[in-house]
């Protein structure tokens, strides 16, 4: 199977002592790049509502990114990020089996990049796949990308000789694959919170995004391959819910976390 999870806005720019790979859509980058490097401080601190101190931040990174940058310069993508997925998916406690296997099965979906593997190289960017970026082929990111996620994610899926894909991204993320060209099916895990006030488990943002993260690390630590794997999810708390759940989408549900 293939796990697709969301970036994340914050970066962690340790060193790692890792050998990187190239992302498959860095000629895309590179364009996406020199479009928003032509927009005023102005435009772009709108494009992704930004304070001035982060739109002077992100303006700087764009000025600074290089067509061929040096490895130092560059972070393995899944180290690099470090958003609450992250937390979950604690991609620097991955050992060197688990993380060649995360390599093959776990993807990224990232607004500049495209379609990321954990130990591609990537450099300090901010880019919201949501963003209403212009360039030739419309009015947003959506319509930059087009098919050419979907049809990334078929073909990867089909070097693995599998037909499942678990979306582990958030729902801004995984809108830019199209589902018309996706040909794979796709199981769409939910995290719960029970908190025993007779309303019943809701989503909460924080801890969905944390679990996501870590389901993407169990698939990877236990070497999943199917659906029924997926089911016995159990980290932080969490226990398939059979009563809630569909073949699609199926819910993971925890008493809501003491203060």
């Amino acid at each position: 199977m293939l796990v697709v999870i969301s970036p994340a806005k914050r970066l962690d720019w340790e060193m790692r002592d890792v050998e990187m790979t190239a992302p498959a859509f860095q000629d895309d980058a590179l364009r996406l790049v020199k479009t928003a490097r032509n927009l005023p401080l102005g435009k772009l601190k709108g494009l992704m509502d930004l304070s001035d101190d982060l739109a002077r931040l992100n303006r700087d990174r764009f000025a600074a990114f290089e067509d061929a940058p040096e490895p130092g310069l560059t972070r393995p993508a899944a180290l690099a990020f470090a958003g609450d997925t992250y937390q979950g998916l604690e991609a620097a406690s991955l050992d060197k089996e688990e993380l060649a296997w995360a390599q093959d099965h776990l993807r990224i979906l990232s607004g500049l990049y495209g379609l990321l593997r954990p130990l591609d190289a990537i450099q300090p960017y901010r880019l919201e796949m949501g963003s209403r970026l212009k360039t030739r082929r419309g009015a947003s990111l959506y319509d930059y990308w087009r098919d050419d996620l979907a049809k990334a994610l078929n073909r990867q899926a089909e070097d693995l000789g599998t037909d499942l894909l678990v979306n582990c991204a958030s729902q801004e993320y995984f809108a830019a694959v199209s589902p018309k060209a996706l040909k794979l099916k796709v199981i769409t895990p939910q995290f719960m919170e029970e908190k025993g006030d007779g309303k019943g488990p809701k989503i909460v943002s924080f801890f969905a995004k944390k679990a996501r993260g870590a389901m993407a690390r169990f698939i990877v630590q236990n070497r999943i391959t199917d659906g029924c794997g997926v089911l016995e999810f159990d980290l932080g708390g969490y226990r398939f819910d059979p009563s809630r759940s569909t073949r699609e989408r199926p819910v993971f549900l925890r008493p809501y976390p003491a203060a």
